[in-house]
Parts: C-alpha cells; sequence; structure tokens
C-alpha cells in the first residue's frame, strides 16, 4: 500500500496547490481537543476516531497531529483499548473495559498513519493475550468468540505486517481462521444461508445466519483490515458458493479463502434480493436499508477481487434516493465507512454522487495537515506519515486549483 514517489507528480502538486491549498475546516468547539465529531464519545469514540484517521490516510489526507495524539492517548497501560476513556489518568478495567474491536481499530489506524509503532506492538501484545483457545476473540477478554472481534483483530494483525495464521493460542495450537471457519454455516444448513457466518456459536455450533457478522468474517477471513490497495477491474467473477454438491471446499476442508468467497457468495445474492443494499437485522426493528454493513460489503467484496459486484451496491450507495450521505452527515464514522468503501472499490470519495466525502470529513475533526506532498515506502518512528498514493495528492491539488472529509454504524452486536 506504500506509494512509490513522483518528482513529475509532486512538480504538479506544488504548482497547482500554491493557486488554492485545500480547504479543511476547525476542529468542532466542543468536546476533548482532537477527538472527530461533537457527539457523546463514550460508546465509540476510539472506534469512530479510529475510522477517521484510516479514511484519510487511504485518501492522502494526513491526519492532524492531535488526532493521533487523541487516539494513542487512549491506550491502556496494557495495551488494550476502551470504548472511550473520559480520564487517562484513571486506569482501565482490564476484564470488563477493554475492547477487541476498539483495539483492533486502533492499531491499525495507528500502524497506517506511522510514527506509533510502540503502541502498535502493545496493542499486538493485548490481543495475543487476549486471545481465546479456539483462536478467536471475544468482545472483552475472555468472552466467548465472536466473528466480529475475532475479524476486526485479524485485520489489526494483518495491518501491523503480521500473518494471522502464525497467530495461534498457546494451549490449542488453533488460529483466527480457526475461530471464524467454526462460525461459517456449511452444507448442512439451510441452502440459502449457506456461507453466511453466525455471530457467535451456541451448544458448539453456529446461530443463526447473521449479514454483520458475516460482512465482517468475509474480510476476516480474507486476512484483510479496512484499508488496502484498490485491484481494479476483474473478469466479472462471480463469488464462488460452498461446493456442496461433491466438491471440495464445502466442508472441513474449506480454506480461508473458501470461507470468504462463499460468504461473499451469499452477500451478493442477499443485497440482490433486497435492491444492491444489506437491511437492518436489528430484531423488532423496521426492515430499513443498513448503510454501514452494505459499505463493510462492499468493501470485502473489493478485497476478494469482485470489483464489478462491488460496484453495483456502490452505485446504489451513491444514488440520490439512497439517503446514504444524508446518513452520515456530520457523523465522522458513517463519513469514514462511506469514503473506505468507495476507496477499496476504486471509485472517487471525493465525487460520491454530489457529495464531497473527504472534505465532510475533515470538518468533523481538527484541520488536518496539509495534504500529503509524498509517501515513504516504509514507517517508522519518525515519519508521522501514512499510506495513499501520489496521485491523490495530485487529484486533490487539481481541485484545488480549479477552484475548489462501524459511528459504529454496521456493527450492531447481537446474538440471534
Amino acid at each position: 500500500m506504500n506509494a512509490r514517489r513522483s518528482a513529475a507528480a509532486l512538480a504538479i502538486c506544488a504548482a497547482l496547490c500554491a493557486t488554492a491549498a485545500p480547504a479543511a475546516s476547525a476542529a468542532p468547539s466542543d468536546g476533548p481537543e482532537g477527538l472527530y465529531g461533537t457527539k457523546d464519545p463514550k460508546f465509540d469514540g476510539v472506534w469512530r476516531q479510529s475510522l477517521a484517521l484510516l479514511a484519510q490516510d487511504a485518501t492522502g489526507v494526513k491526519p492532524a497531529k492531535s488526532a493521533i495524539d487523541w487516539l494513542a492517548g487512549q491506550q491502556c497501560a496494557d495495551g488494550g483499548f476502551a470504548a472511550y476513556r473520559a480520564d487517562t489518568g484513571k486506569a482501565c478495567d482490564p476484564e470488563k473495559g477493554e475492547f477487541t474491536d476498539a483495539t483492533g481499530a486502533a492499531i491499525q489506524a495507528l500502524a497506517s498513519v506511522g510514527g506509533r509503532s510502540a503502541a502498535v506492538e502493545k496493542g499486538i501484545g493485548w490481543l495475543k493475550k487476549s486471545q481465546n483457545e479456539d483462536g478467536g476473540w471475544g468482545m472483552n477478554p475472555g468472552g466467548p468468540s465472536d466473528a466480529n472481534s475475532t475479524s476486526v483483530a485479524v485485520g489489526a494483525l494483518a495491518t501491523a505486517g503480521m500473518d494471522p495464521a502464525e497467530v495461534a493460542a498457546a494451549a490449542s495450537g488453533k488460529t483466527p481462521y480457526d475461530a471464524l471457519l467454526g462460525l461459517q454455516l456449511d452444507c448442512s444448513a439451510k441452502e440459502a444461508q449457506r456461507g453466511a457466518f453466525a455471530y457467535t456459536s451456541g451448544k458448539g455450533k453456529p446461530a443463526a445466519a447473521n449479514d454483520l457478522a458475516t460482512v465482517s468474517a468475509a474480510l476476516g477471513t480474507r486476512g484483510s483490515g479496512f484499508v488496502f490497495e484498490p485491484v481494479g477491474k476483474d473478469d466479472d467473477k462471480s463469488p464462488k458458493p460452498l461446493a456442496c454438491e461433491g466438491g471440495k471446499g464445502g466442508g472441513a476442508d474449506r480454506t480461508p479463502e473458501d470461507a470468504s468467497e462463499a460468504a461473499l457468495a451469499y452477500l451478493s445474492t442477499t443485497m440482490s434480493g433486497n435492491g444492491m443494499h444489506l437491511k437492518s437485522t436489528t430484531p423488532g426493528a423496521k426492515a430499513q436499508p443498513d448503510f454501514g454493513a452494505t459499505a463493510d460489503a462492499i468493501m470485502a467484496l473489493a478485497a476478494g477481487e469482485h470489483s464489478a459486484a462491488a460496484a453495483r451496491p456502490l452505485q446504489w450507495l451513491q444514488g440520490k434516493d439512497s439517503g446514504a450521505v444524508a446518513w452520515a452527515k456530520g457523523d465522522p464514522g458513517a463519513l469514514a465507512k462511506l469514503v473506505l468503501a468507495a476507496h477499496a472499490a476504486g471509485a472517487d470519495p471525493r465525487h460520491f454522487g454530489d457529495a464531497d466525502l473527504v472534505q465532510q470529513l475533515n470538518a468533523t475533526g481538527p484541520k488536518p495537515v496539509e495534504e500529503q506532498a509524498s509517501k515513504s515506502d516504509a514507517k517508522g518512528d519518525d515519519d508521522g506519515g501514512g499510506t495513499g498514493s501520489v496521485w491523490w495528492i495530485v487529484g486533490s491539488c487539481a481541485v484545488a486549483g480549479m477552484g475548489i472529509g462501524f459511528l459504529l454504524s454496521g456493527r450492531k452486536r447481537q446474538q440471534l
């Protein structure tokens, strides 16, 4: 994901940006310094901050130092992260106050922006210490492994440069992929649910299919974090469902890639039946589009190199009638979800329908550093840089020259 430097591209960017520098709003007037968004961060402060930093970095925006400092300052002494710490001088509760999802997301963000290797290393240590015997992770240390938390942890390991398949529980030798495969509905399930994932298991077997768990696990079994380089166009190949009719890959012999493909096949079929999006599955709630889950599904399809399949739900999200932009307005976590989905599918989040999502995201937090003029091929403790592409810089500066930013949306936890 590290971009190669290009002197010619930077010269173009410099000339354009000399005419008109990209606009960015100042930090919101209320709330802790460096934090994105003005809503109460009690339940999602670390999560939304992490997604915002990832989205900015992926699109060539260098986040403000205060934003990175805020996230790093939320880390507990043992390396884990709580959902939000109003008083960072108070010790964390290692059993109930620290969360795998918050820790995994924060590690991904801090590893991506660079310069925070000590915090990343401590966070990885916390994940290893908190890994369950089945190879997965629960929401809190010691809790039963679930698809969502395990997948975010996998993304953290991968973003930190580790192979999740080599991170095994000391007592059992099982890996995160062992835990995830144990949560997938296989060929013994009803045909319409094969390939889907349950949030967690009940009595040793996967419970009912859960779309939110499935989008997370589809990315997790691919061994990917929230940000990766778009693969470009494919051959319009469709995800492969489980091979249940005498073929390999449908039972105990399936690989993590088989599992991801089957999950993507389930998601593609489900979205096609819903008008190219996923619906909210909150018990008792009125059926309505789930924008966050749909964005996650797009990322998973793109990670599986199904760009054509990802383009269709992305087109729905971008449509004026979907309501996605209105849903995300002013919410850094939601905006970041849409930015990351567009980036993964190879689209431009600065032209998301009629909206510039990057500008909107930038406006929810502290003013970012000027859009990055260069990218290093390797990150170190002193670089403070991030991933992305110099051509994002050129593109955004060109816009300026012509006259011109998991919310825990979509990560609703439920056990069915």
